[in-house]
């Protein structure tokens, strides 16, 4: 099929050219617009590519610097504080996505989309690494009938490259925000002072310091699942991989806990690692986000409305893709040892066979 340009605003930092990697890789012939500051940088990375061209943009000033050419869909992968990105999305009735804005900061999106529900898909992408925690959580929770507490603890590696928007958008939701959300017998409720501090251990079995965070995947598990009980946390030091000698790796420890479909007590505990850090999953989530929402993965386009990341990403296609970037599922065992468990990779197995 043919399609007009995707648009990365910010495809040349680090989350961009994994991002336009994957879809090259995946769409040889789909046609790139690298959108950055500097137009020399933009276009060494479009010519790494291949059928990609590099825009001089600021979306602080509210042009996009593509003037008439169509566009395809429009993905922002950094704080664009004006909401111009999406603006001009709504202009041009093409889907967006942003990865940025953290749970405090969705309302201009979520009020721009309001004013004009039906001109475009809007996703809210700020899942932590876009999927990578989402869709395998869901899946795991088809295994219970009821699912009563899911704890997620992301690891990363104080090594990991990461661009400096990507810097900016950790140090603001992990310093500037003082509070965190979390889900607390049904209720959402602010973690403050010393509630934000916990612990977790790695795939390794170390114990880590970590903080609390709320990315969108809080919202999304807790409405999906019905879950009560929801919290996130996030350590940054040494992962499981660099402590045993090899290269750093990201780490995102799942844990649910609840009833089977016979009422009997059933926990579950695994990782999702990527021995290349958390770009190359980040990447590859805005990627099959774009997929979808264009049709490029052979269904239909997204049809206009609001989204969160998991709502458009298949968990079959999604764990083959893992798979094949190098990422991998690991069962670990559950904290709570008296409950029945059940393997994550046979679950894994078993969505990518009906996929």
């Amino acid at each position: 099929m043919s399609i007009n340009p995707i648009l990365l605003v910010g495809g040349s930092g680090v989350v961009g050219r994994h991002t336009a990697r994957y879809l090259r890789d995946a769409h040889p012939d789909l046609p790139l617009l690298i959108g950055g500051r500097d137009l020399d940088r933009a276009q060494r990375v479009a010519d790494e590519i291949g059928n990609a061209e590099g825009i001089a943009m600021d979306l602080s000033a509210g042009d996009p610097g593509i003037g008439d050419r169509p566009v395809g869909a429009i993905a922002v992968l950094f704080t664009d504080q004006k909401v111009a990105g999406l603006s001009f999305a709504q202009d041009r009735g093409m889907p967006y996505v942003n990865i940025s804005p953290g749970i405090i900061e969705l309302g201009p999106e979520v009020a721009a989309y309001i004013q004009r529900p039906d001109a475009s898909a809007v996703v809210l992408g700020t899942e932590w690494l876009v999927g990578a925690t989402s869709v395998p959580a869901m899946a795991a929770a088809t295994a219970f009938s009821h699912v009563e507490d899911i704890r997620i603890g992301a690891l990363l590696d104080t090594e990991d490259a990461f661009g400096p928007a990507a810097e900016t958008d950790l140090e603001r939701q992990t310093q500037a925000m003082a509070a965190a959300l979390e889900r607390r017998e049904g209720a959402f409720a602010w973690r403050t002072g010393d509630t934000t501090t916990s612990r977790f251990r790695a795939v390794d079995g170390t114990e880590m310091q970590a903080s609390a965070l709320s990315p969108n995947d809080l919202l999304g598990l807790s409405m999906a699942t019905g879950a009560p009980n929801v919290r996130f946390d996030l350590a940054i030091g040494v992962s499981s991989s660099r402590r045993a000698g090899e290269p750093l790796s990201a780490e995102i420890l799942i844990e649910l806990s609840g009833t089977d479909p016979e009422g009997s007590p059933l926990a579950m505990r695994f990782a999702v690692v990527h021995p290349g850090g958390q770009m190359p999953l980040t990447g590859l989530g805005v990627a099959m986000v774009l997929e979808s929402l264009t049709g490029l993965g052979g269904q239909a386009p997204t049809q206009a409305g609001l989204y969160f990341p998991y709502q458009l990403l298949d968990a079959g296609t999604y764990f083959a893709r893992l798979r094949h970037i190098g990422g991998s599922i690991v069962d670990l065992e559950p904290e709570e040892k008296s409950s029945k468990t059940v393997s994550m990779e046979h679950i894994v197995t078993d969505v990518r066979r009906a996929a």
